[in-house]
């Protein structure tokens, strides 16, 4: 792995110049470095040192990979939006597109508001991996950034040192593992244990350090054996021993109910070569002058592990009794065993790949990431139900199946045919109606197992899924997608029951020669749903529609209800009088000539905002509305109306307004809104987005929060020029 010793720039820059030769990138890099130096000045970490030198390490460790200088320049930027008086539009200005988009989705969520801290950080993970899910280099500044922050952990409070520790454990060494960069999700591994048992971890250090020598005298003695025989072969390769990190033991030993002295590759050693071809026959002379031991044998060559490890493992007994675990790879195998993807998508500076081409190739390197990226553009609102969609069915996914076709689909342990139907398509998942294993004819309830070849068999016909699919299920993603179909089920019937519910209620009103428009007058219908303790028009209309509540009732408590009086000029004249009266300004910052006594808010219906047109509507009960001139629901009122105005003086106030989003649906649609919304500085407080019914156009509903019309402008303009967008408007309920 990469230096654990602090560097300093110019260090950091000789490793860089390794890879790194063209003038313009280097300059890149300087220049993101001086910009992060000038806006940490005066900031320091709990360790005492002066903030920059965080921003440097991570920048080592990217270089360290290999990685490109537009992912360096980010990763020494990646704090200075969140932590510095900088705002992205000036990391965009100085360093470009691309460096401000890695910068801003490393970058955490501020201006949202949480019911916990629980659900910040998931709101903040789904951030990273949803970004990440376009732009893989994401995930690598935050891995980098995470490994130093975990380096320097012992600066922390104990119970600082153990919330980051499991945050880690849980969510980034995972995802490291799952990307095949082992370095860094070793070295994270062995951190959290550290720090979340202290005892564990030093005894098991402890022991390993009392076998040191003893191991290392019969690594070295298996090395000799071993290379004197490849050597008779004439055989190209390095051999050495390598050692198990201590969380690895750790976990072994809890999972598989042993002792420390029974973990079988304690005595592991690692021959690399050149060919695959190679790797086959030095297995043939390794196993031809020592003893296999049976089901140890694994040939990762033939069969990659989904995080693109390659390699042959076979676990041997010495002629002494020893038992060692060998493993036999190319060099090309070895470098992605060690830094996995980050080797892959290794920066070669004439290269003319962009980022979409080395996307693509993760894609179809890693069978799991295209399923992933599917998850992340599929993901509702709920940042909860995402991480734990991500926990179970890629961090937790160990079952290795693959289609007829030969496309490897990884599920989580348990999984039947189902899971798999679902993780297909969604449709496949609805309309299954059969499944076979390796050609058999099975159960929907099978378990499937590693190296299982799974055929699902459909029907356009069926009704869709079982309510009993949700208990055999293992994936969140097919629990899902299950409950959304019924509850789209229920939706549809639902709007069914409430539309009967209209029609019969329509039609005893005609039976009973009363007049439907004014009986079925909306504020009439809600003010009477309350009385019958519904919370709205269509809760009452249900009920009558699936005759949960007596119709007659209903119709008496209408026949009951009076309705307002509208107020003559005279008592108009008594409630407010408009001449030579003082201005009151509400706390809404409005100001009006009026009466002390008199409430003055803002109409939900149209949510003005400092800067908008204005008027006063006085209603009974209520004081006055004050509603935008423009405002539908008081085009028709001449009587009510009251001048109103803005107070200039007033103090900064935030106001929710409720935007619709029409687009063309597309990828990461709901990904660029978010974004959009937080680079404008509004506050989020709901999302909600759907696909019409032509399956072409996304409806996206957002309330949010902005300080005056100017500030609501600014963000409607930015979110037009959204790709796919087409009309951004105010709601007017």
């Amino acid at each position: 792995m990469v230096s654990k010793k602090v560097v300093t720039f110019d260090e950091m820059m000789q490793e860089v110049k390794k890879y790194i030769k063209k003038d313009e990138n280097i300059d890149l890099i300087t220049r993101a470095y001086l910009f992060a130096e000038k806006n940490h000045d005066g900031q320091y970490r709990k360790s005492g040192e002066p903030y920059i030198i965080h921003a440097i390490q991570v920048g080592y460790i990217l270089s360290s990979l290999r990685t490109g200088p537009k992912t360096i320049a980010a990763g020494l930027l990646h704090d200075v939006v969140e932590d510095c008086d900088v705002c992205l539009e000036d990391v965009k200005e100085k360093f470009g597109d691309e460096v401000a988009s890695l910068v801003e989705s490393v970058t955490k969520i501020g201006a949202l508001k949480f019911k916990d801290e629980k659900e910040y950080l998931a709101s903040n993970h789904r951030k990273i991996f949803i970004a990440m899910a376009k732009d893989v280099r994401v995930i690598l500044i935050k891995l980098s950034d995470r490994l130093h922050n975990m380096r320097t952990l012992q600066y922390m409070r104990p119970e600082k040192q153990k919330k980051i520790a499991n945050e880690t454990l849980e969510v980034y060494a995972p995802i490291a593992h799952r990307l095949g960069i082992s370095d860094i999700k070793n070295e994270l591994e062995d951190l959290c244990f550290q720090y979340l048992n202290k005892e564990k971890y030093y005894e098991i250090a402890r022991l390993v350090e009392v076998r040191k020598t003893e191991r290392d005298e019969q690594v070295q003695h298996m090395i000799k054996e071993i290379s004197e025989l490849l050597d008779e072969q004439h055989m190209k390769y390095r051999i050495f021993g390598r050692s198990k990190h201590l969380y690895s033991i750790y976990k072994k030993m809890k999972t598989k109910n042993k002792r420390f002295e029974e973990i079988l590759d304690l005595l592991a050693i690692r021959i690399v070569t050149d060919t695959d071809t190679a790797c086959y026959e030095i297995l043939g002379y390794i196993h031809a002058k020592y003893r296999p031991i049976p089901g140890r044998f694994k040939d990762y060559i033939a069969m990659p592990k989904v995080n693109m490890y390659q390699s042959l493992h076979t676990t041997i007994v010495a002629d002494n009794g020893n038992i060692f675990e060998v493993q036999i790879r190319t060099e090309a195998m070895d470098e992605i065993a060690e830094q996995g993807i980050a080797a892959h998508w290794r920066y070669k500076e004439n290269s003319n790949g962009g980022k979409e081409v080395h996307q693509k190739e993760i894609e179809e390197q890693l069978h799991w990431f295209k399923d992933f990226s599917v998850m992340s553009d599929e993901v509702n609102d709920d940042a909860m139900e995402y991480m734990n969609l991500l926990q179970k069915d890629i961090f937790e996914a160990n079952v290795y199946v693959m289609t007829p076709k030969g496309k490897v689909i990884a599920l989580p342990n348990g999984s039947t045919p189902i899971d798999f139907a679902y993780r297909i398509h969604t449709e496949v998942g609805h309309h299954t109606v059969g499944a076979t294993i390796n050609g058999v004819l099975v159960p929907l309830n099978t378990i499937l197992k590693t190296g299982d070849v799974v055929s699902i068999r459909t029907n356009k016909q069926s009704p869709g899924p079982s309510e009993d699919w949700i208990k055999i299920v293992k994936s969140a993603h097919a629990r899902n997608k299950i409950r959304s179909f019924f509850q789209k089920q229920e939706s549809e019937r639902r709007s069914l029951d409430i539309k009967k519910g209209e029609e019969i209620l329509a039609e005893e009103l005609k039976r009973r020669n009363l007049d439907v428009v004014s009986y079925t007058d909306t504020k009439k219908l809600e003010s009477i749903a309350k009385t019958l303790s519904f919370s709205n028009v269509d809760d009452l209309m249900y009920a009558i529609g699936v005759k949960q509540i007596s119709l007659p009732a209903v119709i008496d408590r209408l026949a009951k209800h009076k309705t307002a009086v509208p107020l003559d000029n005279e008592e108009l004249a008594k409630m407010f009088n408009r001449q030579d009266r003082k201005k009151k300004v509400s706390s809404s910052g409005i100001k009006v000539a009026g009466i002390d006594s008199m409430k003055i808010s803002l109409a939900a219906c149209c949510s003005p905002v400092p800067g908008d047109e204005v008027v006063g509507y006085i209603s009974q009960g209520q004081g006055v509305k004050v509603h935008r001139k423009d405002c539908p629901n008081i085009a028709n009122e001449k009587q009510r109306l009251i001048d109103v105005e803005w107070d200039e003086n007033i103090e900064q106030k935030t106001y929710e307004v409720k935007l619709v989003v029409r687009s063309t649906d597309r990828n990461f649609l709901l990904s660029d809104i978010v974004t959009v919304v937080s680079q404008c500085k509004a506050g989020l407080q709901h999302v909600d987005s759907g696909v019409e019914e032509d399956k072409i156009s996304a409806t996206t509903k957002l309330t949010v929060i902005v300080q005056d019309a100017e500030h609501l402008q600014s963000l409607m303009a930015n979110l037009r020029k959204i790709n796919s967008v087409r009309t951004v408007e105010r709601i007017i309920q």
